[in-house]
């Protein structure tokens, strides 16, 4: 055993998996065996492994300048150009962009900004942040707080109600609706919930809601139609700002070039974009903000002397050449509309899995989709406790195939942007076989109804 304290890990289950190289859309571990990388690691390696433009490019910048920071007035030209590419594709209105190295600090900062914003205005009891049930936001203390799993905030006695947190439902038809509802009421009935929250909490208190515009962690949760739609009426009605987690929707990942394109959500104030930005081959993350956001910040911000806010890898050069490098191929390849194509493909073999018993919802779009596993069909009923996904996920792995178990019993797929039809079926094959595994596993341990 190693001395690494392991991320999101069962500190009596670590080590169980060396992955040593990469290539395309597989991995190799320790013993030589491989895997196609059905989670593209994290949800972030879009373009694969072993791309050498990437490589290169982070091999040349380090050559001419392997750091720099952009505290105090300085500033290098790859982290402008890439602020200004951003700018020119996020659908914020007069963007401006603040870098980090991950989606949490990104999260983090994006309430930071929040508060000075609205105490530049005047309006320093505007700080309340909506988020909604079983969301996901991130592990830093502030991101975590927003992030509505309770694995991530159990023994952290994080301050939820110190940094104004409330929350709303989750937009999960499947797990959420009433007997008899469809699914037009039930998003009349939880938008009228988040209504009824701002009033009772005072529109005048509350900044933002802050949603992923299909959900990663939390089990892969598409929202019904007329959600959102419903969802912004209601956040222009009280002057509220959305705020579009698109950490992992962002970048061609469903099938369009934001998560906000593909469900209709027009103009947030506010995106956070990380993971695909940069293949994942640097750690880079982006706060977005809206012009007039930034405009109220800047004449405090001189008053002080400086915007207290930045972190050493602000802006890394290294980082940005390898961003700016991604964007160029996903657009000189056409990677989004690729992903819609396969996307389209990914989603109708896994619909092939709808009638299994073990499957209760089959749900995604484009290239991110899961199917959760039921004790009971008919019912929907839940299996207790995450061991059935668990299993899943080692059964897959057996098979050479990475997935990820999230939301308890739900089999996560994200695989890399470039995967081809071929690999496509190869996935859905190596599944099947892991599925079936899992329901003899489920049968000799009488954990079905």
């Amino acid at each position: 055993m190693s001395a690494v304290i392991y991320p999101t890990t069962n500190f009596k289950a670590i080590e169980q998996l060396t992955i040593e190289r990469g290539e395309g859309v597989y991995v190799y571990d320790s013993n030589g065996k491989q895997y196609l990388e059905g989670m593209a690691g994290l949800w972030c390696t879009s373009l694969g492994y072993g791309n050498r433009e990437l490589i290169e490019t982070a091999a040349e910048q380090m050559g001419s300048l392997s750091f720099s920071h952009m505290f105090g007035g300085k500033t290098h030209s790859v982290g402008m150009e890439l602020a200004d590419k951003l700018a020119s594709m996020v659908p914020v209105e007069n963007a401006r962009v603040f870098f980090g190295s991950s989606g949490s600090d990104a999260n983090d900062t994006h309430i930071k900004m929040l508060h000075y914003y609205f105490s530049a205005i005047g309006k320093p009891q505007k700080r309340k942040i909506i988020a909604r049930e079983r969301s996901y936001h991130g592990v830093t203390v502030a991101a975590a707080s927003l992030t509505g799993l309770p694995v991530n905030q159990a023994h952290f006695d994080l301050p939820v109600e110190a940094l104004g947190i409330l929350r709303t439902d989750a937009p999960h038809y499947y797990r959420g609706a009433l007997a008899g509802e469809s699914e037009a009421d039930f998003v009349t009935r939880i938008t009228n919930n988040l209504e009824q929250l701002i009033l009772r909490e005072g529109p005048d208190t509350i900044a933002a809601f802050i949603a992923e515009p299909i959900t990663g962690a939390s089990g892969v949760i598409v929202p019904p139609a007329g959600y959102y739609e419903k969802v912004q009426a209601i956040l222009n009605k009280y002057d509220i700002l959305f705020w579009a987690d698109e950490v992992i929707t962002g970048f061609g990942r469903t099938g369009n070039d934001f998560g906000c394109t593909t469900m209709g959500i027009e103009r947030p104030a506010l995106m956070t974009l990380a993971k695909q930005l940069s293949s994942a081959y640097m750690p880079i993350s982006a706060s977005v903000i809206s012009g007039d956001l930034y405009d109220a910040m800047v004449e405090p911000s001189n008053k002080l002397g400086v915007f207290g806010h930045g972190y050493t890898y602000s802006g890394h050069p290294v980082a940005c050449a390898v961003a700016l490098k991604t964007l160029e191929i996903y657009q000189r390849d056409d990677i989004f509309g690729r992903a819609a194509r396969m996307g389209e493909y990914l989603q109708r073999r896994l619909a092939e899995f709808r009638d299994h018993p073990l499957v209760g919802e089959v749900r995604g779009s484009g290239m991110i989709g899961a199917l959760e596993l039921v004790a009971d069909k008919a019912s929907g009923k839940a299996f207790d406790g995450g061991a059935v996904g668990a299993f899943a996920q080692r059964a897959c792995e057996q098979h050479g195939l990475i997935t990820r178990a999230v939301a308890g019993s739900s089999i996560a797929f994200c695989p890399p942007l470039i995967i081809s039809e071929a690999q496509i079926d190869e996935l859905i094959e190596k599944f099947g076989k892991a599925l079936a595994d899992t329901q003899d596993f489920v049968t000799r341990e009488k954990l079905v109804a």
